[in-house]
């Protein structure tokens, strides 16, 4: 039976939500990792630094502080202020990527920057966070209150419109890399919510016949069709598409199992990979710290992931599964992604390692998810555990 407000909210009083220390303490040991990475793979660079060592670190440590501000805000904001403001951060994040089709600035052949006072913002890493957020607020609109328990057809196809915005106008950039986590995470969200599975059938596809026409009528730029050329075989421009594998494999096969010591990888040093500090900066783990340390860190975010999906199914509403679910599937396949093209068993398509890489919108993005995280975990029904003896102290 449902509980009436008055009483859930004696019921929380008596039993105060518990913090999810594990999501918090896997959240803390990534992004220390992930700051030492950073300074490891920039601090040799002088090209990149102009001779300040640590300049990226301090630019990398701002990020994170602001990234854990927006979390705590998102933490401690009550929940139906989260559900009346998921239309305006879904709203913001479409305007932000229009904006960059107008006026955004092309860095490594993409249009995906925005330029504000000096700060460089990524709206296709918010995209991620609206589209989840979008697509559970709508399911949970329509689902809740009605005898229902998942969604149907109707609830399918917008959903998957709240979600076509966005592609459509990351696709136009072009960036593929957030193109294919985004899908990802769409495809998961709807799986979680019920969805039949002849769309689930449908949406996989789409996705090859899509895939084979962008291929056929030459959608993708030259260099994007050059990353999987490489990835298939890195040795047909080993100087050119295939060198980012190629010593990105190098660099990893050098750390052995225990790593030639922070801030003493060759591979490293010399800066013979590039974008070290943001799409691959994996790479400085494999290598300074080995096999043992790069375990460490993808355990960690197993861990996440992990609490992600458990919060996902103790979430007592509709909204909240679907937008646990939709973070765990994209801190998941992304993070996938990411260590596979540094491995080579996935093309290079640009994506940040979430929590880990250098750059702004990635951690903000990031951290607000992991803040919405502990957001649901703190609302979350009652544990059994503690209902039955609060519910006696009601009855006295």
């Amino acid at each position: 039976m449902t509980l009436v407000p008055q009483t859930r909210a004696r019921l929380q009083a008596l039993n105060p939500p518990r913090t999810d220390w594990a999501l918090i303490l896997a959240t803390g040991a990534i992004l220390v990792i992930g700051t030492l990475l950073v300074w490891s793979s920039t601090s040799a660079n002088h090209a990149l630094t102009h001779g300040h060592d640590t300049a990226y670190l301090r630019k990398h440590l701002a990020n994170i502080v602001i990234g854990l501000a927006l979390a705590a805000a998102v933490v401690v904001t009550d929940h139906r202020w989260v559900r009346i403001l998921a239309p305006l951060v879904y709203a913001g994040s479409v305007v932000g990527l229009l904006l960059v089709l107008v006026m955004g600035s092309t860095i490594n052949g993409s249009q995906s920057w925005l330029i504000v006072g000096g700060m460089s913002l990524q709206p296709a890493e918010f995209a991620k966070l609206a589209v989840v957020v979008g697509m559970a607020l709508l399911a949970a609109e329509r689902v809740e209150g009605s005898r229902r328990r998942q969604v149907g057809t109707v609830e399918v196809v917008l959903m998957l419109a709240i979600a076509g915005l966005p592609a459509l106008l990351i696709l136009l950039q072009p960036d593929l890399g957030t193109m294919l986590v985004l899908s990802a995470t769409v495809f998961g969200v709807l799986a979680v919510s019920g969805a039949p599975r002849r769309w689930l059938a449908g949406m996989a596809a789409a996705g090859v016949l899509g895939a084979a026409v962008v291929v056929s009528f030459g959608i993708l730029k030259a260099y994007q069709v050059n990353r999987f050329m490489a990835f298939t075989n890195p040795d047909l421009d080993p100087r050119g598409a295939g060198y980012n594998t190629t010593q990105a494999r190098i660099a990893i096969g050098n750390g052995g199992v225990f790593g030639q010591g922070l801030f003493a990888g060759s591979q490293t040093k010399s800066g013979f990979v590039p974008e070290q500090h943001t799409d691959f900066v994996f790479t400085v783990a494999g290598e300074e710290l080995g096999l043992v340390g790069a375990g460490v860190l993808i355990a960690l975010f197993a861990l996440l992931l992990w609490r992600a999906l458990l919060i996902a199914t103790r979430a007592e509403d509709l909204f909240g599964r679907l937008a646990a679910a939709g973070i765990a599937c994209w801190f998941g396949f992304q993070t996938f992604q990411n260590i596979g093209m540094c491995l080579g068993i996935m093309p290079v398509t640009g994506v940040p390692l979430p929590l880990v890489s250098y750059g702004g919108s990635s951690m903000f993005a990031s951290l607000i998810g992991v803040g919405l995280l502990l957001n649901i975990q703190r609302r979350s029904a009652i544990s059994p555990s503690s209902r039955l003896p609060a519910a006696r102290v009601l009855a006295r």
